[in-house]
């Protein structure tokens, strides 16, 4: 495919505060292979790197190179091949330990052929600009218990991180979720199971478009497999698949408008390293846009109120409406985890009006995190 420049940057905010969606000049039928080859050609507008990346072997090739210009280091052959069997591909990791690498694990610790240490960074959290997108489409795996062909699948530093399955328009989206499930259940645990890395699902039949997080929401059952015992889970729930919307939470269902802002890159890096929350019971939840909204300003209020020394104010102050069910909880949890690490902030308090509030706060934040927060 053709290079790009980039042609569309938005601003540092994760989600638009208001998207005006393109006007299409029809929703006709569109074959899935002319809605993928769209999709991948706005992606590299955005700035994406398309990569003719269709098997295992050329895929290890690229992480291996992704992870050196990431951390300015060359690996040798020995070293290269110890830390990808030990430390990435390792055949006792599942979907779990490889999303803790990405979530919590992030630094990985290489041993030099010289006997001394470096720790290695799978992903820049602290720096998401140092990450490198890429955008490969119909990977083979041939090792699983079918042979599949995958649609869209990006690569964030070489790992797979986001895979997005497309259905031409007209089809039912839940053809493409279903299809997911099929894959994760057939084919991808297998190979050096470098999909269990993916976070992130994106389905779409070109007119409606969601996503949701790779997870283990239901009951894990044993399977064998020709290589090792796999625990996998059953299936995820087409329930907790999410719209993404603009600030005003306008839904965008398009598949272009959709690209054009969930896709630009700091906003799908700023979603992998920020507002991903891998539980104490091994959940990974994804938030929802509203909830990033709601985090961000209030993040931004109280950096102003301490610049402006505004604090203890009116004007430092706000409020953030939720609807019942619409996930507060998870919101002020988040809000509070990258306050706290603002370095003029010494401690966050909250503060509710019954026991049982109390009770149940203390619960849910114990569930995203043990230790999080304690009683006073």
């Amino acid at each position: 495919m053709s290079k790009y420049n980039v042609v569309m940057k938005t601003n540092n905010s994760t989600v638009l505060a208001e998207y005006e969606p393109i006007k299409r000049i029809s929703n006709s039928y569109q074959s899935e292979q002319a809605l993928e080859e769209e999709f991948i050609k706005m992606l590299e507008e955005q700035g994406y790197e398309y990569l003719e990346i269709h098997n295992l072997e050329t895929l290890i090739s690229n992480l291996r190179k992704q992870l050196e210009l990431l951390n300015d280091y060359k690996f040798t052959d020995n070293e290269w091949n110890i830390f990808f069997n030990n430390n990435i591909a390792n055949s006792n990791d599942g979907i779990v330990e490889k999303t803790r690498k990405i979530q919590e694990d992030y630094i990985q610790v290489l041993k030099r052929d010289d006997g001394t240490s470096k720790n290695i960074f799978l992903i820049d959290k602290k720096n998401i600009n140092n990450n490198r997108l890429q955008v490969i489409n119909q990977y083979v795996e041939n090792n699983g218990n079918y042979d599949n062909r995958y649609d869209v699948t990006i690569l964030v530093n070489g790992l797979p991180l986001v895979h997005v399955e497309l259905k031409r328009r007209g089809v039912a989206l839940k053809e493409a979720f279903n299809q997911i499930n099929r894959y994760q259940r057939d084919s991808f645990w297998a190979g050096s199971g470098l999909y269990e890395y993916v976070q992130i699902f994106v389905i779409s039949n070109g007119t409606s478009t969601k996503y949701y997080s790779n997870t283990t929401r239901e009951s894990h059952i044993k399977e064998q497999s020709t290589s090792r015992n796999k625990s996998k889970k059953t299936s995820n729930s087409f329930e907790f698949t999410s719209y993404w919307a603009d600030g005003n939470n306008k839904i965008i269902p398009d598949l272009v408008d959709f690209t054009r802002t969930f896709f630009a890159k700091h906003t799908i890096l700023n979603i992998l390293t920020k507002y991903c929350v891998f539980t104490s019971e091994k959940l990974l939840l994804v938030m929802r846009p509203y909830q990033i909204v709601a985090t961000e300003r209030i993040i931004n209020r109280i950096e102003v109120a301490n610049n402006y020394k505004k604090m203890g104010t009116i004007e430092a102050g706000g409020y953030i409406w939720h609807t019942t069910g619409s996930g507060k909880t998870l919101t002020s949890f988040k809000t509070a985890q990258i306050a706290s690490n603002l370095e003029f902030i010494d401690k966050v308090l909250f503060v509710v009006d019954r026991k049982d509030l109390d009770y149940q706060t203390m619960k849910e934040y114990d569930r995203f995190e043990k230790g999080a927060a304690n009683r006073k």
